[in-house]
């Protein structure tokens, strides 16, 4: 589908690629198959049409206004204004010590993110509060003069109906810099990934260089959060240099994404829509290979950005030489993690990705969770479909779940499946675990498996945390979990999906 870059408004993740925020436990390839024809719409597959369920209530969950906050409040010479109560601006505590903690493992240097909240009240859901946000604009530009301005909505603002649109113009006019209107609110969809699409969308119609001065044949536009700089060492082998985005780049290095030879990420879901745009409106291809995790994924990965870039010979030597590198330290991380059962509940191509790296391993996964599934991602290519890539290439997952970081449902996937460890990166989930006696390897450097040397990163952290394994077990002995009996003894996690909200002879 291609993107309407004419209008200041993204679509949702609902509307354009199909995701969902809950679906059934059962077999990774049946959900698979199942995408194909939600896709598609072709019955010829044998497929069905993906049936979502969404549970009576939510227990935890994120929303696109805080994918928006962390991303283009964290665009270094840039500010963000939260256009909002100043309740949504609370995530800025957690988002800036991420920042921080970013800019270090980068050496840049250390500082606090830029966000302006305008503190919406109730005499501005009834009267407006675009003054407000005029001021604020004003107040940025006083304190910071940023190269560039994002406005993020609310739910407050969706509300009320705030005209956004001409706020931005105007005041883009009169300090001559990019304002870029992003339309975030909670409500617009059911998962948070939009909210990555809205800030993309805002840097490909305001930001993006229209006419690119020169094409730059050694220029990748990496697709990243704040994650280590793994990729450098990677693409350099290729004669490749490195430009990351979005997190923690500047203005300039946003502007220059038309310029570069090729587009890659570590994640599909966070890279779907800009490396879309780039491709469509610019001319820059995007990689269309599987992840660059596990042996399998990797070389594709690497195959692939040498074919785009014109680096076949460079790539296969590459390829051949961590072949070489890792081969022993692998045969050993297997032998140490043989028979031990692993579970990754993370968002959807990265939890895809993990499984591989833990397969790759000799780790059993019967058992994953992802916290939604898309169908398909944008510039729809079979060689991104990275469940489908996981199944054929390391066998199925039997009991593999979507459902969006709720807690209840956690603690009977985890009790039906008895993983040993799991694998997570976002909050909440982890403290129930070891609740449960299971320990959990946490990825706060998203980029952590990539690669061959993620290979073995994250067999090693494996064994690290099941050293420790008797300080969960000895926690659950003296913890007591805070759900009735009635829902201890449940098997089903999505009972309540199936007889709603109230359920007889449920309470203790």
């Amino acid at each position: 589908m291609k993107l309407d870059l004419d209008t200041s408004v993204v679509k949702t993740r609902e509307e354009r690629l199909g995701t969902i925020i809950g679906w059934k436990t059962g077999r990774a390839s049946e959900l698979s198959r199942d995408s194909v024809y939600t896709c598609s719409g072709c019955k010829s597959n044998g497929g069905k049409r993906l049936c979502e369920n969404i549970g009576p209530f939510t227990q935890g969950s994120s929303c696109s206004e805080r994918m928006v906050e962390c991303q283009a409040g964290e665009v270094r010479d840039a500010i963000l204004i939260q256009h909002a109560p100043i309740g949504c601006g609370t995530s800025q505590i957690a988002c800036n010590s991420i920042y921080r903690n970013g800019l270090k493992n980068r050496k840049l240097p250390i500082e606090n993110m830029k966000v302006i909240n305008t503190n919406i009240k109730e005499t501005d859901m009834v009267f407006g509060a675009d003054k407000k946000l005029e001021r604020s604009i004003e107040d940025a530009w006083e304190r910071h003069h940023p190269k560039a301005i994002f406005i993020a909505t609310s739910c407050a603002t969706g509300i009320i109906g705030e005209d956004i649109d001409s706020v931005a113009m105007k005041m883009q006019k009169k300090f001559k810099i990019p304002v870029i209107p992003m339309y975030c609110e909670g409500f617009r969809s059911k998962h948070w990934s939009t909210g990555f699409d809205a800030v993309q969308h805002g840097i490909l119609r305001q930001i993006v260089r229209k006419n690119p001065r020169k094409k730059q044949k050694d220029l990748v536009n990496v697709i990243n959060l704040w994650g280590s700089d793994v990729f450098t060492p990677i693409l350099s082998k290729l004669g490749l240099r490195v430009n990351y985005v979005v997190d923690m780049a500047t203005v300039s290095d946003l502007e220059q994404l038309s310029e570069a030879a090729a587009t890659v990420s570590f994640c599909h879901t966070l890279s779907s829509y800009l490396a879309a745009g780039l491709e469509q409106q610019f001319g820059v291809p995007e990689v269309k290979a599987p992840q660059p995790y596990g042996i399998a994924g990797t070389d594709a990965w690497i195959r692939e950005i040498g074919r785009v870039t014109h680096r076949e010979e460079k790539a296969e030597i590459y390829i051949e030489e961590e072949h070489r590198r890792i081969a022993a330290e692998i045969e050993k991380l297997r032998k140490s993690l043989k028979g031990k059962r692993g579970y990754a509940a993370t968002g959807s191509a990265y939890s895809h990705g993990l499984i591989a790296v833990l397969k790759e391993l000799g780790v059993e996964v019967d058992g994953s969770l992802v916290f939604h599934h898309d169908p398909s991602y944008d510039n729809n290519d079979p060689k991104k479909d990275s469940l489908k890539f996981v199944v054929d290439n390391y066998g199925d997952v039997p009991n593999f779940s979507v459902s969006n970081r709720q807690q209840y449902q956690f603690y009977s996937l985890l009790k039906n499946v008895s993983p040993d460890f799991i694998i997570i990166r976002h909050g909440g989930l982890a403290p129930l675990a070891s609740h449960m006696g299971i320990p959990a390897v946490p990825l706060g450097d998203e980029h952590y498996a990539v690669g061959y040397q993620g290979i073995i990163n994250l067999g090693e952290a494996i064994l690290d945390i099941l050293a420790r394994k008797k300080f969960h077990q000895d926690l659950k002995k003296h913890v007591k979990l805070p759900y009735t009996r009635w829902w201890l003894q449940q098997k089903d996690p999505y009972i309540l999906q199936k007889q709603g909200s109230f359920v007889e002879n449920r309470s203790e």
